[in-house]
């Protein structure tokens, strides 16, 4: 990242190398005088003072009025150049940032919800923050931000990402044994890649269970593998045995449903043996309850992979160049509309012969995978094959015109 085209960076820069460099001046200038008086006047020369002046007027006025007019200027810049860190340039896009012990989760204005920070080059990002626990602080070193997330508190900060990239963002306020790890990244992506990461995206084909415990943070303590960390692994939890302390006094219970669900609500209820009581408790504002019971299923592993969507036959016609030929109310184009196609008889010339079929599921299969073996009567052989297409975007296209 170059810090010279870089608004907030540039800002804080500034500000620093016009404050270095003028106690660096001052530095040298009364370094260098001292030596020189030093040597100038030493006792071994001069054992007794020579000179009878007692005061100066302008160099007092000067050595007074100087320094103040420079603290000023320094007073100016730090503040003007402040006040750009705290104005958020109009059209800025929002992201609310929330921290917990020990992670960061993003929020886009779409609902989406990323562990990692994703920007648009050249776009002014404002970012809101909250903290849901103790004090953490927000610090991107290659954008000069840093601020601090308050529980019960919203504080911002903005920035803009002027090349490509991934830059580190830390937590610079200690806020418990795993602060080390509280590290994440904003990727920043030129404009026409961020537009193709924010479009809507079809469900996962992760369990739902799985994508909360990553967007939540979860796995920064909790291992999904049996392996320590700062809290107990998430693995094969169903059944295990699992020693606890209630009101100071230990017992032992079977993972079951309602254990889950008091451990995520009410996290210091009941506290593992040989854990720190420091996770903090996830309320229906933070996690629902549908969200709530997606973890559960999933940690019991009771969680199913949802469905494949189907395809959208009008958008696979759109982005086929189906519709450039085709039309979708009765006109004439280059070929056959499809108004009415599923309740109509069409003429087709086979081997050269001319045969009139009734328009139905293997006719259609074979007009998109072999449009030249039934030529309808009137239209030139012009159709490519759609035999790149797989079996459920045809079934969807074939499916959505029988119904015109």
């Amino acid at each position: 990242m170059n810090p010279n085209i870089n608004p907030t960076a540039q800002a804080v820069d500034n500000v620093l190398i016009y404050i270095f460099g003028f106690s660096l001046l001052l530095l040298l200038g009364i370094t260098v005088a001292t030596i020189y008086l030093v040597i100038k006047y030493r006792r071994s020369k001069y054992p007794e003072p020579t000179s009878e002046v007692h005061g100066s007027f302008w160099l007092e006025t000067l050595w007074t009025v100087l320094p103040t007019l420079i603290v000023l200027t320094m007073f100016w810049y730090g503040w003007t150049n402040y006040l750009g860190l705290r104005n958020v340039p109009e059209g800025a896009m929002e992201v609310k940032a929330t921290a917990r012990m020990w992670s960061w989760q993003f929020e886009y204005p779409d609902g989406r919800k990323t562990s990692k920070l994703f920007v648009p080059v050249g776009q002014p990002v404002k970012v809101t923050m909250t903290s849901v626990d103790v004090l953490h602080n927000f610090f991107i070193p290659a954008f000069r931000i840093k601020r601090d997330t308050v529980p019960g508190m919203e504080t911002y900060v903005w920035f803009q990402a002027t090349e490509p990239g991934s830059y580190d963002i830390f937590c610079a306020e200690y806020c418990g044994t795993g602060h080390s790890a509280m590290i994440t990244s904003v990727e920043a992506l030129p404009p026409e890649e961020y537009a193709t990461w924010a479009q809507p995206q079809p469900p996962s084909a992760e369990p739902r269970g799985l994508i909360v415990l990553q967007e939540q943070g979860c796995t920064g303590c909790h291992s999904l593998d049996g392996s320590d960390g700062i809290g107990p692994s998430l693995y094969q939890l169903s059944g295990q045995q699992r020693k606890l302390l209630v009101a100071g006094q230990s017992k032992e219970l079977s993972i079951d449903e309602d254990y889950l669900r008091r451990a995520i609500r009410e996290p210091e209820a009941e506290i593992v043996s040989g854990y720190d009581p420091i996770m903090p408790a996830y309320d229906s504002d933070t996690l629902s309850e549908e969200d709530l019971q997606a973890v559960i299923d999933y940690l019991l592993g009771k969680a199913t992979v949802p469905a494949a969507p189907k395809p959208d036959a009008s958008v696979l016609l759109q982005e086929n160049g189906c519709l450039g030929c085709h039309s979708q109310d009765g006109s004439e184009m280059v070929g056959p509309t499809f108004k009415g196609l599923g309740s109509r008889e069409v003429v087709i010339e086979r081997d050269g012969k001319e045969e009139r079929i009734k328009v139905d599921r293997d006719y259609l299969l074979r007009a998109l995978k072999q449009p030249k073996v039934d030529l309808v009567k009137g239209y030139p052989p012009i159709m490519p094959a759609a035999d790149y297409l797989s079996t459920e975007e045809l079934d969807a296209i074939v499916e959505h015109l029988l119904k015109q």
